[in-house]
């Protein structure tokens, strides 16, 4: 399966397998990720921004939630994206600056 690096701002990059969720990705190579809802888009804490290069795709219920919440091009959600390229992150909501447990793990 092919692999693809992961640069979160602040941590060192990893390799992750192709179509990994990028919450868990992030998740499990430590760098604090929000996840209240446990990766359903519904809550969007698990907000990143992708830095340069291109935007993953979005499917239709990330921008659902985004739309909803008046937030669409604003951040993406790591829950809703699969990783298939190399990505730099920066992750915008750490549950340990929040003050609270991250949230129940995401399904792969």
């Amino acid at each position: 399966m092919p692999t693809h690096t992961v640069r979160a701002e602040g941590f060192e990059p990893f390799e992750v397998d192709e179509g990994t969720k990028l919450v868990l990705a992030l998740e499990e190579n430590g760098v604090d990720v929000s996840h209240r809802c446990g990766g359903q888009a519904r809550c969007t804490t698990c907000r990143v921004q992708i830095l340069g290069g291109e935007e993953p795709p979005m499917r239709e219920l990330e921008r659902n939630r985004l739309e909803e919440d008046e937030v669409l091009g604003q951040f993406r959600l790591s829950c809703q994206i699969r990783v298939d390229r190399d990505y730099d992150v920066k992750v915008l909501m750490r549950a340990s600056e929040e003050g609270w447990e991250p949230g129940p793990t995401p399904e792969p």
